[in-house]
C-alpha cells in the first residue's frame, strides 16, 4: 500500500474528525483496516512518556502498523498510551510480560537510557525486532552485548538517530568520500546552548514517589536513588542516568563523521569539564571538551550549556550544533539541515560536487518497518552504532576519571587501567544482569 505522508495523514484525520467526530486513533484504525493482516507489523512500546508518546504518533502514521501492547511503570502514562490506541492496546506494568506475547513482531524502547540495553537484549531474545531510542548503551560492555544478541538472534535493529535519514547528511557523506577536501586529519563536533545561570531542572527537594509510580522498577539496574520529580521528568540532565550531553546528542552528531569516514573504535579518549555556570540540581557538566584519537585523525567534541555561540554556521541563540571536516584542500561544515564548503587559499573555488549515489532512506521508521519485512539490516543497526557509542561511552568515563583512556577494542578493555575498567563494566543491581561478556 502506498505510504501516507504525515502531512496528508494529518489533513485527512483533521477533516474526518471535524466531519464525523472521529479521533486520530479511530482514523488510523480505518486506514489500517485496508492493509491485509499479513502485511501488518504488530508492535509493542516500552516507555510511553514524552518520547514514547511521540514515537507512537510517528509509527501510527504508517497504515501497516498495529500497536497491540504498551508498557509503563507510571500508571497515568500507561493509561494515556492505551487511550492513544483507542483502547485497543493492552497495557503492562512489567516489560517482561509484554515480551511474552507471541503476536508482537517488534518492540520500540523509549524508556530512560539506563534501561535501553537490557530491554533491547530481552526483546531480541524473545524473538522481537527492536527499535531503540538513543543512546543505545552507556558502557561498551552493554554495546558489545546488544550487538552479540542481535547477531545471534538475527533480529532487525534500528537506533533512533532520525537525522541520519536526511538528505543533508547523505550529501555531506558523499562530499567527504569524494575526496575533494583532500586528506582529512581533523574533525570537530560541537553542541552549544545556554541554560545559565538557573539551569533547567530547578532545585526541587527529594520526596516520596507518586503512589501510582513503581520507582523501584523505574530505577531498575541502577542503585536505588531518592525520587525527585526533576530526575523523573528530566533524566537527560542527570549523570547517573545519561552521563552527559555526549550520550544525549552525541549519537546524532558524532554519527556523521563515523558514517562519512567509516571510523572504527577510537584508540584513546581524553575528556574534561565541569559544572561551572549553572545552578540547579542537574549533575551533568555544563562545559565539556573531549578528544578522540584514531589512527589517522583526531576528532574533538565541544559542549557548552552556558553560551550558545557556535562560531560556525549561525548567530548565537537556541541550540546549535556543527560538524567540521578539515582537509588539506578545504573544510566542510555541516549541521542537521545545511552544509558549507570553505576552500583553502586557491582551492575549491569551483568545486566539482559528486552526483548523489548513496541509497536514500524512506524515513527512519519506515526503513525499520520495511527491513522487518525484507529481513535486511537497517542503516542505524546496533552493529553500525557500536562504533559511534563506544567513543561516547569512553568519553564519559574519561571525564569522570579526569584522565586519558587507552582502549583495546579487541579485548574490550582500557589498557592498564583497573579503575577505568571497573567503571566500564555494567555493575547492575540484582536481579538484573547482562549476558556473558564477549
Amino acid at each position: 500500500m502506498k505510504q501516507v505522508s504525515r502531512r496528508k495523514f494529518l489533513k485527512v484525520s483533521s477533516e474526518t474528525a471535524l466531519g464525523a467526530g472521529l479521533g486520530l486513533a479511530a482514523m488510523h484504525t480505518r486506514i489500517a483496516a485496508a492493509v491485509p493482516a499479513s502485511e501488518k507489523v504488530v508492535m509493542g512500546f516500552v516507555g510511553t512518556a514524552g518520547r514514547g508518546k511521540h514515537m507512537m504518533d510517528k509509527f501510527m502514521e504508517h497504515p501497516d502498523v498495529e500497536i497491540a501492547a504498551v508498557c509503563d511503570v507510571y500508571k497515568p502514562h500507561l493509561e494515556q498510551a492505551i487511550a492513544k490506541t483507542d483502547g485497543k492496546a493492552k497495557g503492562y506494568h512489567d516489560f517482561r510480560e509484554l515480551l511474552e506475547r507471541k503476536d508482537l513482531d517488534a518492540v520500540v524502547v523509549t524508556t530512560p537510557p539506563h534501561w535501553h540495553p537490557l530491554i533491547s537484549i530481552c526483546a531480541m531474545e524473545a524473538g522481537k525486532d527492536v527499535y531503540c531510542e538513543k543512546p543505545m548503551c552507556l558502557k561498551p560492555v552493554e554495546g558489545r552485548a546488544v550487538v552479540k544478541m542481535a547477531r545471534e538472534t538475527k533480529r532487525v535493529t534500528q537506533v533512533g538517530t532520525q537525522i541520519h535519514d536526511g538528505e543533508n547528511y547523505h550529501q555531506v557523506v558523499e562530499i567527504v568520500r569524494s575526496g575533494i577536501l583532500g586528506e582529512i586529519s581533523s574533525v570537530r563536533t560541537q553542541l552549544m546552548l545556554n541554560e545559565a545561570p538557573n539551569g533547567i531542572t530547578g532545585n526541587p527537594p527529594d520526596e516520596d514517589p507518586p503512589a501510582d509510580l513503581d520507582w523501584d522498577m523505574w530505577c531498575g539496574p541502577l542503585e536505588m536513588m531518592p525520587y525527585n520529580r526533576a530526575r523523573f521528568t528530566l533524566h537527560r540532565y542527570f549523570g547517573e542516568l545519561v552521563g552527559s550531553w555526549l550520550h544525549e546528542m552525541g549519537p546524532h552528531i558524532i554519527d556523521l563523521p563515523v558514517w562519512a569516514l567509516e571510523m572504527g573504535p577510537p584508540k584513546a579518549v581524553t575528556a574534561m569539564g565541569g559544572k561551572f555556570a549553572t545552578h540547579d540540581i542537574s549533575t551533568i557538566p555544563d562545559t565539556m571538551e573531549a578528544l578522540f584519537e584514531y589512527d589517522d585523525l583526531l576528532m574533538s567534541w565541544s559542549n557548552r550549556c552556558a553560551n550558545s555561540f557556535g562560531g560556525v554556521t549561525r548567530k548565537a541563540g537556541g541550540r546549535q550544533l556543527a560538524v567540521s571536516f578539515h582537509g588539506v584542500d578545504g573544510t566542510l561544515v555541516a549541521d542537521y539541515d545545511t552544509h558549507k564548503l570553505i576552500g583553502e587559499p586557491g582551492k575549491l573555488e569551483h568545486p566539482e560536487l559528486p552526483e548523489p549515489h548513496l541509497p536514500r532512506s524512506p524515513g527512519h521508521r519506515r526503513e525499520f518497518l520495511d527491513c522487518i519485512k525484507s529481513r535486511k539490516q537497517c542503516s542505524c543497526s546496533f552493529d553500525y552504532h557500536y562504533n559511534v557509542h563506544v567513543a561516547l561511552n569512553l568519553g564519559n568515563v574519561s571525564y569522570r576519571l579526569g584522565r586519558r583512556i587507552v582502549w583495546d577494542d579487541e579485548k574490550g578493555e582500557a589498557v592498564g587501567d583497573k579503575e577505568a575498567n571497573e567503571m566500564l563494566e555494567a555493575n547492575y543491581r540484582k536481579p538484573w544482569k547482562l549476558p556473558e561478556r564477549v
